[in-house]
């Protein structure tokens, strides 16, 4: 059993980077067979693979089917980063009265590393674990395990179209300087500016994705 988990874990994680990776469009059919072949696998591990990314909402099972990809419209991406809007914004508004110098220090830290990734023309390649680790050391003072739980979720959810908009829109740097920003926010205790900020930060970030994703369907429509 410890082998087939072990075996699971790294088909998981593979398929995942190929998903936030673009390599499998939306509604794109996973099939089974296909992929234990190509893994080298017996089609348990694959079947337990696509079961742990369908939890993070990356994949769907169809009755009589199988998996495919997950396809989201224009309404629930808007959605989900309405609900990052609420839920970072409540985290952020209950961790910045509470944040220590060692939080500070992390976020600060965590922005430098990019700093350096992106020196070294890493545009895209650990943006999201980056981004994701600094939102969560502004977040963590709050002590709201659910609630970043479920950040996390909708991260995941969102990860393929954040990359898609930054490979496309080259909006990196906006995103950098928009960190540090709220980094000394946070750090002065400007809690109701960092707040603002934020939300404006995610709105922005989900205006740019639905330009992006829409003008990819045009053309796949005109395809």
């Amino acid at each position: 059993m410890g082998i087939i988990k072990t075996r699971a874990g790294h088909v998981a994680d593979d398929l995942r980077k190929r998903i936030l990776g673009g390599e499998f469009k939306g509604g794109a059919q996973l099939r089974q067979d296909a992929l234990a072949q190509d893994y080298g696998v017996s089609r348990i591990p694959v079947r337990e693979a696509l079961l742990a990314l369908e939890a993070e909402g990356l994949v769907q099972f169809h009755p009589h089917r199988g998996a495919f990809i997950t396809e989201l419209s224009s309404a629930t991406i808007r959605e989900l980063f309405e609900l990052r809007v609420l839920l970072e914004g409540k985290a952020l508004a209950q961790s910045i009265p509470r944040l220590s110098a060692a939080h500070l220090e992390q976020a600060s830290q965590l922005l430098r590393e990019y700093d350096a990734a992106l020196d070294a023309g890493r545009q895209v390649d650990g943006w999201s674990e980056f981004n994701a680790a600094f939102h969560t050391a502004l977040y963590q003072a709050a002590e709201m395990p659910e609630t970043l739980a479920l950040i996390s979720h909708l991260n995941t959810k969102c990860d393929r179209y954040v990359r898609m908009q930054l490979l496309y829109s080259q909006e990196i740097k906006k995103a950098e300087r928009e960190h540090q920003q709220l980094l000394e926010l946070a750090r002065a205790g400007h809690s109701e500016q960092a707040c603002q900020l934020l939300e404006q930060h995610i709105r922005e970030a989900c205006e740019s994705i639905l330009a992006v994703f829409e003008r990819s369907l045009l053309q796949g429509a005109q395809a």
